[in-house]
């Protein structure tokens, strides 16, 4: 069984938003998927990218967001599931005064290259 704690895992800071890697390739064996909680403060917006090689979802979980997917942007709030295609230019911007919280699901996992490059890692715990 993994288990993963959000303070035991991989931080990456990009504007005003954490996102934090609970599960990547190589983990407990898993080969196909990536998942990260993020938390993004108001106001806080994450920046258009796209993964060229993996689809992704969103499930937002709690606050209210825009979503911008190829094009199209959408209000989204808690219980909405964002399915992102392969190569589309996507981002997501806080639009509430409260925090906005969503678990992203990427398959294929993101590469060890990028993990590598994006996450810094988890604190050492003191003994």
């Amino acid at each position: 069984m993994h288990i993963r704690r959000l303070e035991e895992s991989p931080k990456h800071h990009r504007g005003g938003q954490v996102s934090h890697l609970l599960l990547t390739a190589g983990d407990a064996g898993s080969e196909s998927l990536s998942i990260t909680w993020v938390e993004g403060e108001p106001e806080s917006e994450q920046g258009q990218h796209a993964h060229h090689k993996s689809e992704q979802v969103y499930v937002i979980v709690a606050g209210k967001g825009l979503m911008h997917v190829a094009g199209e942007e959408k209000e989204v709030g808690p219980g909405t599931l964002v399915f992102v295609p392969k190569g589309a230019l996507h981002s997501i911007r806080n639009l509430g005064i409260e925090k906005l919280v969503f678990v992203s699901a990427t398959s294929p996992p993101f590469s060890a290259k990028l993990v590598d490059t994006l996450y810094e890692p988890p604190p050492t715990p003191a003994n």
